[in-house]
């Protein structure tokens, strides 16, 4: 393949990255918008590398774009050689290259639609050239990363999936809270077998019908076992819930906080804490990540800790009051 032979006088590594670029914005005239370019040249490039392997990578419609088989083990390989050449790059010019491109995460609902946020606006203010698909996702056990094109994940809980690196970057303090209306006048319960006798509610993707709760000092264990009156697999909802006075919740100290400082919800056994809940940061294994990857996770391991531990110490949300 001469130079005049490929569109635009773009390089090979270039043509690899416009198609890699295409897959993952779904259209030439994205990526063409993402790079300051036409939908024609993203076109003559996509051809250009085509007649390189001479081999079809997609199937284009009217409506849509796919992967031929071809196309497909093509992907993989070229995402390998770009992030090959991004570390080489970076090496080179000792890390302090612009990073770009779209980057692939999976967040829990409700602390990817609210908490990490915060920490995802800092990183694109310090990143402008990289594009983020921010996934809501609670399923634990998902796996198969690569081919479904995510870049790393971010999760509350132990890790489940087999093969990936798997980094802990905080864990989450857990708190029991109710309604005052729920306590009708009565005097806040201390100890957790004070609580049995109250209505309860369950966030059953991490406890359904009992739960431990550990002394903040003395460290002893009791366990407070209960039918719940709502079980829901939403962070949201069972604080929602337990606003209208449904229930005693469990839930994570960052989404109550608020809530208990301005008195729509009670601390109950204000000593006792469920068992924190690990988070972490996962990627699949490769020999070389994206500079984008490689920035995303140094960004999110410096900051989230630092995070949790404000909210720790009182410090505010920007939450609605409402739910």
């Amino acid at each position: 393949m001469t130079h005049s032979d490929r569109s635009d006088g773009a390089d090979r590594i270039e043509l690899l990255r416009t198609f890699v670029r295409v897959v993952e914005a779904g259209s030439f005239s994205a990526v063409a918008a993402q790079t300051g370019t036409t939908q024609p040249t993203i076109s003559r490039r996509l051809k250009a590398l085509e007649r390189e392997f001479g081999l079809a990578l997609l199937h284009r419609s009217t409506h849509a774009l796919r992967l031929t088989t071809d196309g497909e083990r093509c992907l993989e390989r070229a995402r390998e050689l770009l992030a090959e050449w991004d570390a080489l790059r970076a090496h080179v010019r000792g890390g302090d290259e612009e990073v770009e491109g779209v980057l692939r995460v999976v967040v829990p609902h409700a602390f990817g639609q609210d908490y990490l946020v915060r920490v995802l606006a800092d990183f694109l203010k310090a990143n402008p050239k990289v594009h983020v698909e921010w996934m809501l996702h609670d399923d634990r056990s998902m796996h198969d990363y690569i081919s479904a094109g995510i870049d790393c994940a971010i999760q509350i809980g132990e890790v489940r999936a087999l093969g990936v690196v798997a980094i802990k970057l905080s864990e989450v303090p857990r708190v029991a809270a109710a309604a005052p209306e729920l306590l009708a006048g009565r005097a806040i319960p201390q100890t957790p077998a004070e609580l049995e006798s109250l209505p309860w509610l369950a966030l059953h993707t991490y406890y359904r019908n009992e739960i431990e709760l550990r002394h903040e000092t003395r460290g002893t264990v009791e366990r407070v076992s209960f039918l719940p009156r709502v079980s829901t697999d939403s962070l949201y909802a069972l604080r929602s819930a337990a606003l209208r006075g449904l229930g005693v919740c469990v839930g994570s100290s960052w989404l109550l906080e608020r809530d208990i400082a301005q008195g729509r919800l009670l601390r109950v056994a204000p000593r006792w804490q469920a068992a924190p809940l690990p988070i972490y940061l996962i990627h699949p294994h490769a020999r070389f990540y994206p500079a984008r990857l490689r920035r995303f996770v140094a960004a999110v391991r410096e900051a989230l800790p630092r995070a949790i531990d404000r909210v720790e110490d009182g410090w505010p949300t920007d939450r609605p009051e409402t739910p």
